[in-house]
């Protein structure tokens, strides 16, 4: 297609390595959008493996729409990447999101490509507006009323069948028709105007109930085998976080179990990759690039890390990890980290004191965690990165300063590796704020209230102040609120996110003139007989599981990782089970 866009647009396009163009006559045409600048939107895998996935399928085109950056030109046009055309002139405006935080650009998009915000208030040919990721496998209720179809589950396991559904159904024009068509045929596929929710008059959540013919709960639908399916970077482009990185999910899930984390319960069972396909995808990686990226939430326990870290190359590639357990840094890991030049190593002891670490069954002891900073900077990596989160459950302030306490310690076992290199290097403490997530077994923890987190962030940082090479850098406790609020909200949510939009991100503002008190969604701790406004989505996870890890959080005690192979723990592998007997 002739390019239509501005000098902006063109100029990414023309620095990109892989980008899909197709003709549009005879295909649904989907606008496949991130509700972020292009910056951190091709930063994602999961974004870029989407891309691939539609264009592979012949009967439909997808482009590429971003959040426009302020201050370049055309930014209140919201165009696609490959042609330079409207995200308003495609049949599919399908979003990708990963945070809560992007909620609020799911409505400046919209309104910028001149729709109508609510769902009842678009018919055709207005686009039909999808959306789908990882925010929305938690939740998707604080958003309902402005998406017509949500796509709860992995992108391979659904994203077929809702297009070969959709096909017929689009070119009726018929959008009633087809939002019925896909909700009673396609697993997964949860259409919010289908449902009814009520209220007790707490305010606290009471029904969830079809108006129709259609599933009375989402089934999320995975890939159960990933040995056939590779996620890999489809396009290298120098405007992203990673460079020119060419990415390679090495698995999805993780065995751990930590108990803040939902990555580790809506992505169960753990899957990993063979070596024989990860071995493919990095030969591929390699006729691109010298820059090759291992993703996944639990890398270091890939069967056969080690064996893919020994391949050899012709020229020097440099492979990087998104993340390493601190008892998990074996020779190859840290030979690979080292011929990769890695200038800085991420460690996520997550809290200071072994008391909390066994609250949130991080299963990492202290002499883990020092062991791991001075054996890399051993290895010749400079500097360190140490994430934390304050405002955890049970914690106290004897919990905040034992961060200050492990940190100090990290600091002289590396001061010692370091001066022994006759190098120092620096060391990044990020503190995080603790956000209660759906289905993981603080689901139904208060969240600490923003006095307390500044007190606590406060704290680390004065405690680390006067520590030479040393640098804290913590969020902002106020967007920890919003995200908590987006996180955990019910469709009543729809009303302060909607006075948010009007008022332009006025968050202050916006809850002054709010109706609905958000601190009834942030800081209000659950019963564990509430029902919840996300029990309908079924990741097969009993919610009984979920209730025993948290009162073992309580009383301090820890839980054994996933075995990954068919048990009937946590119930997710339960039809394996059945299958076996």
């Amino acid at each position: 297609m002739a390019w239509k866009t501005d000098k902006f647009h063109k100029r990414l396009a023309e620095s990109e390595i892989g980008t899909i163009r197709k003709p549009w006559k005879g295909r649904i045409k989907v606008a496949l959008v991130y509700p972020n600048t292009y910056h951190v939107g091709m930063s994602n895998l999961g974004f870029q493996s989407v891309y691939y996935l539609l264009n592979e399928m012949e009967h439909v085109v997808c482009e590429r729409g971003f959040l426009p950056d302020n201050k370049k030109p055309g930014a209140e046009r919201i165009i696609t990447i490959e042609s330079g055309s409207p995200i308003s002139a495609f049949d599919v405006i399908a979003f990708s999101v990963s945070f809560e935080n992007d909620f609020p650009n799911l409505l400046t998009i919209i309104e910028k490509a001149r729709l109508p915000l609510r769902s009842n208030d678009r018919d055709p040919p207005h686009p039909l507006i999808i959306a789908g990721g990882v925010a929305f496998f938690l939740n998707p209720e604080p958003v309902a009323t402005f998406v017509d179809c949500f796509l709860i589950g992995e992108a391979e396991a659904i994203l077929p069948r809702f297009f070969d559904t959709a096909l017929p159904e689009l070119l009726n024009q018929d959008r009633t028709s087809c939002l019925k068509t896909l909700a009673c045929n396609v697993p997964g596929a949860y259409v919010p105007a289908f449902y009814t929710v009520t209220y007790h008059s707490d305010g606290t959540f009471r029904t969830f109930e079809p108006k129709c013919d259609v599933p009375v709960k989402i089934e999320r639908p995975f890939l159960k085998d990933l040995s056939q399916t590779p996620t890999c970077s489809t396009i290298l482009t120098p405007d992203t976080t990673f460079d020119r990185t060419f990415l390679i999910e090495v698995g999805r899930g993780c065995p751990h179990g930590c108990r803040f984390c939902s990555t580790g319960f809506v992505y169960r069972p753990p899957r990993f990759r063979p070596l024989s396909l990860l071995q493919t995808c990095l030969q591929h990686g390699v006729s691109m690039t010298d820059q090759i990226g291992l993703v996944g939430a639990a890398v270091s326990d890939h069967p056969e890390i080690h064996k893919l870290c020994d391949q050899k190359f012709e020229k020097n590639i440099r492979i990087s990890f998104s993340s390493l357990r601190a008892d998990a840094l074996s020779p190859q890991l840290l030979s690979v980290l080292r011929e990769s030049k890695v200038k800085t190593a991420t460690i996520a002891p997550e809290a200071g004191s072994q008391r909390m670490r066994n609250i949130i069954n991080k299963g990492i002891s202290e002499e883990d965690i020092l062991t791991a900073a001075e054996t890399l900077v051993a290895q010749g990596i400079p500097n360190l990165k140490l994430y934390f989160m304050v405002g955890l459950p049970l914690e106290t302030m004897d919990d905040v300063e034992a961060i200050v306490t492990l940190c100090k310690q990290i600091k002289h076992r590396f001061l010692k590796s370091s001066r022994a290199r006759k190098r120092i290097g620096e060391i990044t403490v990020s503190l995080s704020s603790f956000v209660p997530k759906p289905f993981t077994p603080f689901q139904w923890l208060a969240m600490d209230d923003m006095g307390s987190l500044k007190k606590k962030i406060k704290t680390v940082k004065q405690g680390l102040k006067r520590v030479a090479n040393v640098r804290v850098h913590a969020d902002v406790p106020r967007w920890a609120y919003i995200q908590a609020l987006l996180a955990r909200g019910d469709r009543k949510v729809v009303q302060i996110l909607s006075l948010a939009h009007k008022n332009r991100g006025n968050w202050p503002k916006t809850f002054k003139e709010s109706p609905i008190n958000p601190d009834f969604y942030v800081l209000r701790e659950r019963s564990l007989d509430e029902d919840l406004p996300w029990d309908f989505i079924d990741h097969g996870i009993n919610k009984s599981f979920l209730k025993q890890e948290y009162q073992r959080a309580l009383q301090g005690k820890t839980s054994p990782p996933c075995p990954m192979e068919s048990c009937t723990i946590c119930g997710v592998c339960k039809e394996s089970v059945r299958n076996k007997e």
